[in-house]
């Protein structure tokens, strides 16, 4: 699951360990992710990044098919949407709602009827090979302050992006049959 250290070496199991930092290379969201609903089984996920990759879309699809996400939701940052825009069609194959917004923040939320995990990373959902710092834990009211502030943003401060390319792209079919020759496009030859 992950391209890093195995995440048993670098933290310990959410039952016995409700509070939990840890800086340096090796531990990638993704990874991380698959670690935690190893522990709680099938629950909805949130994620909040300035950026994702292909590698990180990829692998929540996985997890997905293993039936272990129920309901999604991805925040990404408005002024990376030129890269989220490349990615929008895996992005919808593995959210349930994708939204962009003023967002630089990257956190994961993990909750089912017995846990609510949060995650608090520097990372974004791409790999690399720098140091992060990474918090989990299984804090109730941090998970509530985080999805709080989380739910303000999404009310708020964002466009749900399921389906607004589709609109845009009606929008300028409409906009251009006015101009349409109602012979259609075609020509004589000669002409």
């Amino acid at each position: 699951m992950s391209r890093g250290k195995p995440i048993a070496t670098i933290l310990k199991p959410l039952a016995s360990n409700p509070f939990q930092c840890y800086l340096g290379t090796g531990l990638h969201t993704l990874g991380l992710l698959g670690w935690i609903l190893e522990q709680t089984g099938r629950a909805d996920v949130w994620v909040s990044t300035y950026s994702t990759s292909d590698a990180f879309l990829s692998g929540f699809a996985r997890l997905r098919r293993k039936q272990l996400i129920d309901e999604s939701a991805l925040v990404a940052d408005l002024k990376a949407s030129q890269k989220t825009v490349k990615l929008y069609k895996l992005m919808q194959n593995c959210f349930d709602r994708v939204y962009l917004a003023m967002n630089h923040s990257k956190i994961v939320l993990v909750q089912n009827d017995r846990w609510t995990v949060s995650v608090i990373s520097s990372q974004n959902q791409t790999y690399g090979d720098r140091a992060e710092c990474t918090m989990v834990t299984t804090s109730q009211q941090a998970f509530l302050d985080l999805y709080s502030g989380l739910k303000t943003i999404i009310d708020n401060n964002s466009i749900e992006l399921h389906g607004v390319f589709q609109r845009l792209a009606q929008r300028d079919r409409d906009n251009g049959s006015r101009h349409d020759d109602p012979l259609g496009d075609f020509r004589p030859f000669g002409y």
